[in-house]
């Protein structure tokens, strides 16, 4: 998938046949961290040393001494993982992010924070609350600690980043329920909360699954991971971008799996039925909304700026 520093604005778009991503194998166990609480753990471990003793018969039966050596050692403390703030605009209460969420905890090669709105806030940009904002103990569906921020998705963001001075890697808005693709993404509040990441300094991704019944959220959990593995080296060494944010916008197919993945430039305007998903007809991508209703899994580079704040 792209890198956050792409700059495939313009040209042909690249292509990726298969998108099929097995789960990550977890190497450090599964990681979710409580805001503002990160413990380090030391094992210290007591080693005997047998005693040995002698009878010289050639002597009459002189003591040999005995000895009894002990040591301790102690195991290095398991290197610091980088830290994946989520959030979404759906809500904290929201499928989308407890799909993601449980994905990041599972991989056990992160740790996960999560912020995001108390209530569903899609639509709403990149528009902010004035005044201090407020935060509650929250958890996710499926029993994530998480908090729930009384505001909008970039709201989440400040509060997380500026409020509780949390110190993130990456910020992952979604997996919103519906697409943000072409028109959409100024007015797209998962957008937008990645847009105010950027903007405070922190990488940042957006990814939405398309509409359908069901809603294959599970099809957006495995293109976000495959995202996050092959720019996983880049998280850790800390050369991630701000220049840009990526969304990855993924069809919840009627029939079959999404074709592949598509590299490709933003729709500046378009005339087509977003609704109208074909993953097995011949269409080729040319921009996000092209290849999305064709089947493929757009992945864009977008502006760190451009969300509706008003």
């Amino acid at each position: 998938m792209a890198e956050m520093n792409s700059t495939r604005h313009q040209g042909e778009p690249e292509v990726i046949r298969s998108a099929t991503v097995g789960n990550c194998r977890s190497r450090h166990g599964s990681r979710l961290r409580t805001v503002g609480t990160c413990l380090a753990i030391l094992t210290l471990v007591g080693l005997g040393a047998g005693c040995s003793s002698g009878d010289d018969s050639a002597s009459g039966g002189d003591d040999s001494a005995t000895t009894q050596e002990s040591s301790t050692t102690t195991t290095a403390p398991e290197p610091e993982l980088p830290t994946v703030l989520v959030t979404n605009d759906d809500g904290v209460g929201a499928e989308g992010i407890d799909a993601l969420v449980t994905a990041l905890v599972d991989r056990g090669d992160v740790e996960v924070v999560v912020v995001a709105p108390a209530a569903n806030q899609s639509g709403s940009g990149g528009k902010t609350t004035p005044g201090e904002l407020v935060a509650a103990d929250a958890t996710t569906v499926s029993g994530h600690e998480a908090k729930a921020v009384d505001g909008f998705p970039a709201d989440s963001v400040r509060w997380a980043l500026q409020d509780e001075g949390i110190e993130a890697d990456l910020v992952i808005s979604g997996i919103n329920e519906g697409q943000n693709i072409g028109p959409l993404v100024d007015i797209s509040g998962t957008v937008g909360a990645a847009r105010q990441a950027a903007q405070l300094g922190v990488p940042a991704v957006a990814t939405s699954q398309g509409g359908g019944d069901p809603v294959d959220f599970p099809s957006g959990v495995a293109a976000t991971m495959q995202w996050l593995d092959e720019n996983y080296d880049a998280l850790v060494g800390g050369t991630l971008g701000t220049d840009s944010i990526i969304n990855i916008n993924t069809p919840s197919c009627p029939a079959g799996p999404p074709r592949g993945e598509a590299r490709v430039p933003l729709a500046v305007a378009s005339d087509v039925d977003l609704t109208a998903v074909d993953c097995e007809g011949p269409g080729e991508p040319i921009d996000d909304v092209n290849a999305f209703v064709n089947g493929w899994i757009a992945v864009s580079p977008l502006e760190p700026t451009g969300s509706i704040t008003g």
